[in-house]
């Protein structure tokens, strides 16, 4: 997975936009971080619970490891070239839905695929992101 399908992924759910903040891209939900990383950077990393991480890190110790600083939350680092798309999708969408308030989260849930317009921040971001690649 390159570090651009990462951040589609990440910019795909509802609310979700990015910030630059200590030099790299923090993805946030309604202003909180569930995903850091570098588009120059090999590994990014997101948010966990410590189940999850442990797990993560047992089943592949060369692409998953604990998160300096933030590991004793959960957080996890993981490396990009190793990680397939559904996994990687599966991280994404579990790191969000743990930061997301919980009433976004469950009318995410019950929503219908293609239902629903784009939020104005995720549109935002994504005009934004659009904008740097051209």
């Amino acid at each position: 997975m390159t570090f651009r399908e990462f951040r589609r992924l990440c910019l795909a759910l509802p609310e979700a936009e990015e910030t630059e903040t200590w030099g790299e891209a923090t993805f946030r939900v309604r202003a909180r971080i569930f995903a850091i990383g570098s588009p120059e950077g090999r590994s990014v990393s997101l948010k966990a619970s410590l189940d999850d991480q442990a797990g993560l890190v047992a089943m592949d110790p060369k692409t998953f490891a604990v998160a300096a600083y933030t590991g004793r939350f959960g957080w996890v680092n993981v490396s990009l070239a190793r990680l397939g798309p559904e996994l990687g999708a599966r991280l994404v969408r579990n790191a969000w839905e743990r930061t997301a308030p919980r009433r976004l989260a469950r009318n995410v849930e019950t929503r219908k695929p293609g239902a629903g317009s784009l939020g104005r921040r995720q549109a935002r971001a994504r005009s934004r992101e659009e904008e740097r690649r051209r």
